[in-house]
């Protein structure tokens, strides 16, 4: 996993094209299928930056948002502060969760659970998700598939361009582990009309359905519903995005 010290400061410049309002009202329908209540307290692992966090708060629940990164957190703080939203925020490694209480809810979104680098951490979050999850809770998070990984992200070089900043980001595939590693370059033009240079890198590993429903299972989840690439139908051979629903059915072990 990675602190995301570089990526941090153009994230929200570079990923723009996210609508988070609408991936937000996504996950909030999920929930009203799955659940009668209205609101509750809800755990936003993984939170960057906070733009999701920001629209469950907006929507009416009581949220907790969780990331590895201090630089990420910093700008979901400046967030918080121009929205006014009582938004918690904790500095906190997912696979070594700790909190206070329960949840009602857990969310997990834009692939951050492919940031695992082995079936064992998934496991640990699925785990210390439950654990501080109340029994009936939910868990819906999503996860970029093997085909994703093999067809479009692979070998690939993908190039982005703002006011402000250019990223060349190249992908290197390692086909025996479907893991594809990840580095940016960023270029920021400077006021004095100079350029500075930094970089990040991080990887992503693919995980199959069946693992992940292993794994789910194992650690005190039903499997509700799954859906591709953002919709209610069922995933299909070439979805690049799996979103699973899961509801705690027992308490999970810390590890």
């Amino acid at each position: 996993m990675s602190g995301y010290s570089a990526f941090a400061r153009y994230y929200d410049e570079l990923t723009a094209n996210i609508d988070y309002r609408k991936r937000g009202m996504y996950f909030h329908d999920i929930i009203r299928r799955f659940r009668d209540a209205e609101g509750g307290i809800l755990l936003d692992l993984a939170c960057g930056t906070g733009s999701i966090s920001e629209v469950m708060a907006g929507l009416g629940y009581d949220v907790i948002g969780v990331d590895n990164s201090e630089e990420m957190l910093g700008i979901a703080l400046d967030k918080k502060f121009d929205s006014g939203l009582n938004i918690q925020y904790l500095c906190q490694d997912m696979r070594r969760l700790d909190m206070f209480g329960t949840v009602d809810i857990v969310i997990c979104a834009l692939d951050s659970i492919n940031h695992l680098s082995s079936l064992e951490d998934v496991g640990k979050v699925f785990g210390h998700a439950a654990f501080f999850s109340e029994v009936g809770g939910l868990f819906i998070f999503d996860v970029n598939t093997l085909y994703k990984h093999r067809n479009i992200l692979a070998n690939n070089t993908f190039t982005y361009e703002t006011d402000n900043v250019y990223c060349v980001w190249e992908n290197t595939l390692v086909p025996e582990t479907d893991e594809v590693k990840m580095n940016l370059e960023f270029f920021e033009r400077e006021e004095n009309g100079l350029w500075s240079r930094s970089s990040d890198g991080f990887s992503e590993k693919a995980y199959s359905e069946e693992d992940i429903e292993r794994l789910l299972a194992e650690n005190g989840y039903e499997l509700l519903a799954k859906y591709g690439d953002d919709t209610f139908d069922a995933p299909k051979p070439d979805s690049q995005r799996i979103v699973y629903a899961a509801r705690c059915i027992r308490n999970g072990q810390t590890v």
